[in-house]
């Protein structure tokens, strides 16, 4: 007897609590309907003199009366959707469907924005170049998937004393990534840390597959031989200070190892 009995508490529990959840997600949805309608005017609602009322056939300016009569006759709301025109734009629609197409386009808007991540990268004042290149790879697909990029070098210690190699490296960084990124700040030293801040030249895309990004990043790698047989025959004398350096704001030294480095 005693087991039934608490069998029964249990299930009324269940039961209270499945009540209040139900009752508090009612009241939301209810909540969330209600404010959106509270957007619209409709019928009597709508207490101005006259009214423009727009469709698939055009538009035209009718009293508010008239057009009050022609919903009803069609069996459909008057609804007001653009209240600050002159006279204002209403529908001839039913409001249960208009704020159905409405919560679908807002959907659908929502879909289709791209959404911008800040990604970050770190380095040391002294990287080897191989951790260099897969830290460049790896930006490259930031920007291309349209995120911003936030690449630091970070000063342990004494290694503070090397702030100039940093900004070295942060500048043949954006170097490298001129094609796909612009700079949004040149490197400034905030505390043990120098920043840069890179922007995505194009808006965001989908994430492409491996197999495609090997594809491209061969193809990269043929342009680049050619590129360097073409550069054989150029004068080296020609200083190599194009494209992002030309506007970089950085001392002559920085600029001298920075040529040494790409050369």
């Amino acid at each position: 007897m005693e087991k039934e009995e608490k069998i029964i508490n249990d299930l009324f529990c269940q039961f209270t609590d499945l009540l209040y959840l139900c009752s508090r997600f009612s009241k939301k949805q209810w909540m969330k309907n209600d404010k959106m309608k509270q957007q619209y005017r409709i019928n009597e609602q709508i207490r101005v003199r006259e009214v423009r009322i727009v469709g698939d056939n055009g538009s035209t300016v009718l009293p508010t009366r008239d057009a009050l009569n022609m919903a009803r006759e069609q069996g459909v709301d008057l609804v007001e959707i653009s209240p600050n025109a002159n006279p204002p734009v209403c529908r001839l629609i039913d409001y249960s469907k208009f704020l159905y197409q409405q919560k679908k386009r807002a959907k659908e808007m929502k879909a289709k924005q791209v959404k911008v991540e800040v990604k970050e990268i770190r380095f040391g004042p002294q990287t080897d170049e191989h951790d260099y290149q897969f830290k460049l790879k790896h930006a490259r697909e930031f920007l291309e998937e349209g995120n911003k990029v936030r690449a630091y070098v970070f000063f342990r210690g004494r290694s503070i004393l090397f702030k100039e190699q940093g900004e070295v490296l942060l500048l043949r960084f954006a170097n490298d990534l001129e094609e796909y990124g612009k700079v949004e700040s040149m490197p400034s030293l905030e505390g043990k840390k120098m920043f840069l801040y890179l922007a995505p030249k194009k808006a965001g895309e989908k994430k492409k597959s491996q197999q495609a990004r090997d594809r491209e990043a061969l193809e990269r790698k043929e342009e680049n031989v050619e590129k360097r047989e073409v550069v054989k025959d150029v004068d080296a004398e020609t200083p190599a200070n194009g494209g992002l350096l030309a506007n970089a704001k950085i001392s002559a030294d920085a600029l001298k190892k920075l040529t040494e480095t790409e050369e």
